[in-house]
């Protein structure tokens, strides 16, 4: 028990640590045909993306280029502009959309789409600025899309938007609602080339990965560790009532931490119109009501001799394997969601084997010293003469 509770505690520590940041550069890049160039660039932070640009203020004038490498050479990829600032961090909505879309041949073709709602099918249509000079290519698997804004003469900054998605018989479907699909956005100052664009998706980012690591700790690691004390403490009669104390604290903690990390997911859903995990959310909403039951069956349990003790542990140690259940399997849910580094979800997969093989070896452990015990019970008091002196 000692060793896995160590487990424990240095899992906890290396989640505590995460970070999903990575490094990207675009001050570099001198590929653009045409002898194009730009005077501004930035390294848009998802998405693998980048935009370039140049921009007079006096004209409204936008001249810019957005790379581009999809995950999968069919996808299309588009780069749009929301008029409206306050949109931020919720800018789909209203934005003015360049999308570039791959054909058979290889070539690109090219649409304008203002996106009025969600479920788009980025049809063309009319856009609030005008734009000139809609081209593109494809360079060694980066997609990179040329046009020209006219924007109004009061403009300084921008609320741009990023993304990519499938296409199917040559239209495009909606985008993945992956963590990084969700906050390819972001304010741009187009004079001082200062972004916001890590600053809201961050502040989403960091309520994702409180959501997790609360369920996690509680949902993941401290309601199985609870029931492993319940189950193999109990056996010996030294710990008994420490072991129980240490159940009920356990369980009561795991509990209390995962009704906080319920309360973060409710709240993301809400704060994300239109973006919705059924499966997730589903498990979670019955974690929570099995959750609470067992809270209340344990201000309820009977006495040991009581008639309804029997009933009561059974259905409290059926209710208990399920939401550990359904803990692992909503964590593995979480992980699809989020995306994190692989070491994040190995880890896990780490600590819930060792677990799995602590438990293994307690549970033959205890099984020994209850037939030992057993045994010695049955073996009779006069084995070795009269009251167990020699004849």
């Amino acid at each position: 028990m000692a060793a896995m509770f160590k487990l424990l505690i240095a899992f906890c520590a290396l989640i505590s640590l995460s970070s999903f940041s990575d490094a990207q550069t675009c001050s570099s890049y001198n590929k653009f045909t045409s002898n194009r160039v730009f005077t501004s660039c930035s390294d848009l932070p998802y998405l693998n993306a980048f935009l370039h640009w140049t921009f007079d203020q006096s004209t409204g004038n936008l001249k810019m280029a957005y790379r581009h490498t999809p995950s999968t050479s069919t996808n299309w990829v588009a780069w749009a502009i929301n008029p409206d600032l306050t949109k931020y961090p919720k800018a789909m909505t209203g934005a003015q959309t360049l999308v570039a879309i791959p054909q058979t041949s290889g070539a690109l073709s090219f649409r304008m789409s203002p996106i009025t709602g969600y479920g788009t099918s980025l049809a063309n249509g009319s856009l609030s600025y005008p734009v000139t000079n809609l081209s593109g290519e494809v360079q060694s698997g980066e997609v990179i899309i040329y046009a020209t804004w006219t924007l109004p003469t009061t403009t300084t900054s921008i609320l741009q938007v990023w993304q990519e998605g499938p296409v199917a018989s040559g239209t495009p479907q909606g985008h993945a609602t992956d963590a990084a699909n969700l906050n390819a956005q972001g304010t741009l100052d187009l004079l001082s080339g200062q972004t916001t664009s890590s600053g809201g998706a961050s502040s989403t980012r960091k309520k994702k990965n409180i959501h997790a690591v609360l369920n996690v700790v509680s949902w993941g690691i401290l309601m199985p560790f609870g029931a492993m004390v319940a189950r193999y403490l109990k056996t010996f009669k030294a710990a008994d009532p420490a072991w129980f104390y240490l159940h009920a604290g356990c369980q009561t903690s795991a509990y209390i931490v995962g009704v906080a990390g319920w309360a973060t997911g409710i709240k993301l859903g809400s704060d994300s119109a239109g973006i919705q995990y059924d499966t997730h959310r589903n498990i979670g909403i019955t974690l929570f009501c099995l959750g609470t039951l067992q809270v209340f069956a344990l201000l309820l349990r009977p006495n040991k001799d009581h008639k309804f003790r029997f009933y009561w542990n059974i259905y409290h140690h059926l209710t208990g394997y399920l939401v550990i259940t359904l803990s692992i399997v909503n964590i593995f849910e979480g992980f699809d969601i989020l995306k994190p580094d692989k070491k994040w979800k190995n880890s896990y997969i780490g600590l819930i084997i060792a677990l799995a093989v602590q438990a293994a070896l307690l549970e033959a452990y205890t099984w020994y010293v209850v037939v030992k015990r057993k045994k010695a019970e049955k073996a009779p008091h006069g084995a070795n003469g009269v009251n167990g002196y020699g004849a």
